[in-house]
Formats: structure tokens, C-alpha cells, sequence
């Protein structure tokens, strides 16, 4: 992104925290003598930076649209199911493993791997767990800090929390190129000072790319995370991508490719709790 300066991102940040009707859209000026209602002729030109941030709004809210709409909005649980790879500098690190996802939001999630479903890994708010034959044991530090970074700036988190959040200031950055593809491009800034960028398809509106970029607490050095979104299905009216690759610092570290997705199930409340015993093996319609 180009660096802006203080004044501009003041600015912007003051009317991004000044909206409160951004969730539902973005409002026209309020009628006064100095701006009545009039023509599109005798109107006066909007602020650069309010324009931009208005250009970046519809572009997000076609996403959505072209996501889902409601559809999308209103999602409370996923389950998907696929096979995982995951890679080192670049390079892969196995022939691949079988995955059950189960995703509750706004802070659940269950992956269990192997064809036994008998390895799983446990996130329940802040806490992460993995399970397996020897029962629960809390997850490594790194790990576990690892998984809630890339919770916080998910596609999901950004279009459906990031968005309505009062502070989020929103960038138009125009044309680019994601992925080989033609692609618009949004910036956002919440009021952490975190920023994701989205790449958008130019014709379906869809995702293609996020990346976003932190600094390591123990070396200070800058990291570049991106997501690759592609092959979108629809599933219960919500487009789903079944391949996603995950790039750190440019190299390939995680690519899934989904052979099943559904939505709104309603989950086991005990696939959460690690103390529960819950075996994916021995519930009600396995054989």
C-alpha cells in the first residue's frame, strides 16, 4: 500500500469512527444551506479520501453479495472435510493428510486429522488443545499464538467483524494483479493499527487474495502472510472455495483442497470441550 500521510489517515480514521450507519451502508451527506438536495450537476464534489473509502465500501459489500449475501452473514457453523498439505520453505513435508474441520463462530474450532480421525487439534477462545490417544495436552505457545493471528485477520473475521467495527478505515487501491488474475484491491486499517489487504475478482467480485502483514515479538522482523482463494463452489446459497494455499514470507506453507462443505448443522457442544471424551467415531449415524 502507498504510505499516506498522518494528516490523510487522521482524517479518514475521524470519519470512519464518525459513521454509524457504515454497517448498513454508507449514508449521503446531510441537506443544509450549504449542501442542499440537488442535481448530480450542482452538487458539491465529495473529499478525495471520502470518495476512496466510499469506492472501497461498495466493493466490499459486492463481495458479500457475491459470497452470499445474508446467506453468508448469517452462517453460526461450518464443517468441512479434505485433504491437507502442508510444506517447508516451499517444499512439501508429506504426501498429505485427511482433515475434518468444524468451525463454530465466533471463536470454536475442532480439526481432526488422519484417516482414524484420531489426532485433533482444539481451539476454544484464547485456548488451544491438541488431542490424541493420551488425551488432551495444552498446544505449544508458538502454535497456539500462530493459529489466533491468522483467526483475527481470516476472510471471515475481516468481512464480517473488521467491516462493522467503529475505527476501520477503508482504502481503494484500484487495479492489481492477484494470483495471475485482474483484481481490485482494498485496504483496511482497524483501530489496533492492523491492516489486511483483499484482492477481488473483476467481473465475480469474489476473494482471491488476502495478505496482511505482522512483526515477530522476539526478532522484530516484518512477516507477510497471504491466502489464495480458488475453485469457489456454491453451497446452501454461499460460495465456498474448495482450494485454498496459504504463502509465508512468499514460500508455500499449507495448500486444502475440500471434498465436502455444509453449513448451519448445528454442532455437538462436547467437540469443544477437551475434556469431554468426544470421539468423532461413535456418534450417532457412524457405522
Amino acid at each position: 500500500m502507498k504510505r499516506l500521510s498522518p494528516i490523510l489517515l487522521f482524517a479518514v480514521f475521524v470519519w470512519a469512527q464518525a459513521r454509524p450507519g457504515a454497517a448498513q451502508g454508507v449514508a449521503s451527506p446531510p441537506a443544509s444551506p450549504q449542501n442542499p438536495p440537488s442535481s448530480a450537476e450542482s452538487a458539491p464534489a465529495l473529499p478525495v479520501d471520502l470518495e476512496n473509502a466510499r469506492k472501497a465500501k461498495a466493493l466490499l459489500d459486492q463481495a458479500i453479495q457475491a459470497l452470499g449475501g445474508q446467506a453468508y452473514l448469517n452462517v453460526r457453523d461450518m464443517q468441512l472435510a479434505g485433504r491437507t498439505y502442508s510444506f517447508h520453505h516451499g517444499r512439501p513435508t508429506s504426501n498429505g493428510i485427511q482433515f475434518w474441520r468444524f468451525i463454530q463462530y465466533p471463536d470454536k474450532d475442532r480439526i481432526e486429522l488422519t484417516k482414524e480421525r484420531d489426532v485433533a487439534q482444539l481451539y476454544n477462545g484464547d485456548k488451544g488443545y491438541e488431542i490424541t490417544y493420551k488425551g488432551p495436552h495444552p498446544m505449544e505457545e508458538k502454535d497456539l499464538a500462530d493459529y489466533l493471528r491468522r483467526r483475527r485477520f481470516s476472510l471471515e473475521t475481516v468481512l464480517r467483524t473488521w467491516l462493522n467495527s467503529p475505527g476501520v478505515a477503508l482504502f481503494y487501491e484500484g487495479n492489481a494483479i492477484a494470483a495471475e488474475h485482474p483484481a481490485l484491491q482494498v485496504t483496511l486499517i482497524n483501530s489496533r493499527n492492523e491492516s489486511v489487504t483483499l484482492y477481488f475478482d473483476v467481473d465475480t467480485h469474489l476473494p482471491i487474495k488476502k495478505t496482511f502483514i505482522w512483526r515477530d515479538p522476539v526478532d522484530k522482523q516484518r512477516n507477510l502472510e497471504e491466502e489464495i482463494y480458488d475453485n469457489y463452489r456454491p453451497v446452501q446459497g454461499i460460495m465456498t472455495p474448495y482450494d485454498v494455499a496459504r504463502y509465508f514470507n512468499g514460500d508455500m506453507s499449507n495448500q486444502r483442497f475440500l471434498n465436502s462443505a455444509a453449513y448451519n448443522q448445528g454442532l455437538d457442544p462436547a467437540m469443544f470441550d477437551p475434556n469431554s471424551g468426544y470421539n468423532p467415531n461413535k456418534q450417532p449415524g457412524k457405522k
